[in-house]
């Protein structure tokens, strides 16, 4: 397994827990956490042993965002004599960042997001990607980028609208204004709330183990299918899962599945 600068992650039953682990910075996303996080899921995704992963923060909340240090570092990292050449640069920063995100999407396994406390700025750009969000009552959310003057651009304005809405998306993203637990249940940010961070971490662990015990070739073709038909028509994804099916559905767990249906017991499967 490998071993990370900015992250800690453990497997135990076919689930993987990823941790932010920048405590005294609040989780701030320095450049390191950003290569570890794409790592990470890299691994994730790579490894047959695992079957679902979850995501959270060490310390006394999730993540104060962008770590500030770096973004006044990245004029110097992409500083050249040629400013068409600089601005190059700078867009290809911004695309690797996107696709360190990305990476939860890309990962086949679900992967469950369980934010405690606050989730700020950049937080919002990483839980976006996530299959699910769960939260503690302590949890907090705002989308900060407005509020030093720049445009949220690896993800939150483009994820956030399929997920709550484009109307709520703009105040949130105009005003920067905080989003507690309840209202981010209400307006669909997360699918449940928990008392504290104790019990966030037991029930989402709880919703992890249910989901492992599934059948993993299955799992990985519902996430597929799922975020294919975000950015597709109907049509189009009833295409693409009949052709999905034409090529897994014969497999070793439907057979697995079915016996253990008749058998009333619980179905075995291959990671």
């Amino acid at each position: 397994m490998p071993s990370f600068e900015t992250l800690t992650l453990s497997v135990e039953d076919h689930i993987a827990t990823v941790r932010l682990n920048r405590p005294e910075k609040l989780n701030a996303m320095n450049l390191a956490m950003w290569h570890d996080i794409s790592s990470a899921f890299q691994y994730i995704d790579e490894t047959p042993e695992i079957r679902v992963a979850i995501l959270e923060g060490e310390g006394k909340g999730f993540t104060a965002g962008i770590d500030l240090q770096m973004m006044m570092g990245v004029g110097a990292q992409v500083r050249d004599d040629c400013d068409g050449r600089t601005r190059e640069n700078l867009r290809r920063v911004i695309l690797d960042l996107q696709d360190t995100l990305t990476s939860l999407e890309r990962c086949r396994k679900p992967v469950l997001a369980a934010v405690h406390g606050a989730c700020v700025g950049g937080g919002i750009d990483l839980i976006c990607c996530a299959d699910m969000r769960y939260c503690s009552s302590d949890a907090w959310f705002t989308i900060k980028e407005i509020d030093i003057g720049m445009v949220a651009d690896v993800g939150t304005l483009q994820r956030l609208p399929r997920l709550i809405g484009e109307g709520i998306t703009r105040e949130l993203a105009y005003t920067a204004r905080k989003v507690d637990a309840a209202e981010a249940r209400d307006i669909r940010l997360v699918n449940r709330v928990f008392e504290s961070p104790e019990a966030l971490r037991a029930g989402v662990r709880e919703i992890a183990a249910t989901i492992a015990a599934k059948s993993p070739l299955s799992i990985r073709g519902a996430k597929e299918m799922i975020t294919y038909t975000r950015d597709h028509s109907i049509a189009d994804g009833l295409n693409y899962v009949a052709t999905w099916n034409a090529a897994m559905l014969m497999s070793a767990d439907l057979q697995a599945a079915m016996m253990a249906a008749m058998s009333k017991s619980a179905p075995q499967f291959k990671d």
